[in-house]
């Protein structure tokens, strides 16, 4: 009986390795090991069964937990089979982006839902600009933009079709690669069985039109960068009647203050020299209005002061960030002859002699001063 090999050794990936990590040595070995690359290489096919077997089980969540604590036998006992004859299960994606690598397929990954009877998507995506201050607070936006619905004219076909010639009206078209049979969608009808004879002259043979939109929609506080909001069927049309969602994504300019991380928000505070080595009160900007920031009595460059709570509110605690005021010491550039007598004076009281260098030991000594 042969050595049972290890999943991860099979896929040349650490127990550790991410999803994606596992899915990229996948793509790689079995383009390596595909039978159509070793034709008849027993152990180039027998590898390429392991190769899936073993991704089978890694690339689900539930499958990798139970093989990570009871290995084989406890897939067996969950009633998961181990093998590849149980087809192709979760990565079909994965297999298909290979079979594409081979004969140049055309798939398409939009992400976005697209029923049989449609030839376009459901679902849209619009992009939604908002000043520093609406993404921090939420604020009222009104949203244009235009939907697709089936064309009246043509009932959403696009004008007179005829059978596609290429697979005979079935949609699908299927090729054996060694010991693999593959379907796929028909490249000539987009999986539709038919094709169009003629267009129509109303929308072109494109089967719908387009409708301008417009409503109002409440952002909520703390939204970021990149976040998809799902407003539900404010989508296209379909034939049948139902609308897809709209996804607002969400891009935030940046402001002239503050710099966001996360939740937190960072300052920069100009301070004169005189303040930071006083510990002054000065008046800060933030969020919600000015506020009095103590400085220490030797307030250092670059030294930051943490406010709590008053940062952004995130999305799902609605706990408040901190803000970070980071001081930023400002020197004079010009002294006239009075500032400069006194501050030689300044220095001279600190014990500090013109023209020489300060020792280590002096500054330990005026650090004690400011204490």
């Amino acid at each position: 009986m042969a050595t049972e090999l290890d999943y991860y050794e099979i896929l040349e990936v650490s127990r550790n390795a991410d999803s994606e990590t596992i899915k990229k040595s996948f793509r790689k070995l079995a383009l390596k090991y595909h039978p159509d690359r070793n034709q008849g290489n027993k152990e180039a096919e027998q590898k390429f069964k392991e190769i899936n077997e073993a991704y089978q089980c890694l690339s689900d969540k539930n499958k990798r937990e139970i093989y990570d604590r009871y290995g084989k036998d406890g897939l067996n006992n969950a009633g998961f089979s181990s093998g590849f004859a149980g087809g192709f299960g979760g990565f079909e994606d994965v297999m298909g982006d290979i079979f594409d690598s081979f004969f140049g397929g055309g798939r398409t990954n939009s992400g976005r839902r697209k029923k049989p009877i449609d030839n376009y998507d459901l679902d849209i995506e619009i992009l939604v600009d908002l000043d520093f201050k609406e993404a921090v607070f939420g604020v009222q936006k009104e949203l244009k933009y235009k939907i697709k619905k089936p064309c009246k004219e043509c009932d959403g076909v696009g004008g007179q079709k005829t059978t596609c010639d290429y697979c005979g009206g079935r949609g699908q078209i299927s090729q054996r690669q060694g010991f693999m049979s593959f379907v796929q969608t028909c490249p000539k009808c987009g999986g539709h069985g038919e094709m169009l004879k003629s267009k129509c002259p109303k929308c072109g043979g494109k089967g719908y039109d387009e409708v301008e939109q417009s409503f109002k929609f409440d952002i909520p506080k703390g939204v970021d960068n990149g976040i998809k909001i799902r407003i539900s069927q404010k989508g296209n049309l379909s034939k049948d009647g139902s609308y897809g969602d709209l996804y607002a994504v969400i891009r935030v300019k940046e402001d002239d203050k503050f710099v966001r991380d996360g939740d937190d928000v960072y300052l920069e505070v100009p301070v004169f020299i005189t303040q930071a080595m006083l510990g002054e009160t000065i008046i800060i900007p933030t969020l919600d209005g000015q506020k009095e920031l103590k400085l220490r009595v030797g307030t250092q460059d670059k030294e930051q002061f943490v406010l709590e709570n008053e940062g952004i509110e995130n999305l799902r605690t609605k706990k408040r960030g901190n803000l970070i005021a980071q001081i930023s010491i400002k020197m004079p550039k010009k002294l006239n002859e009075n500032q400069e007598k006194l501050i030689k004076e300044l220095g001279k009281s600190f014990g500090i002699e013109p023209n020489k260098m300060v020792e280590e030991s002096m500054f330990d000594k005026i650090k004690g001063w400011f204490k």
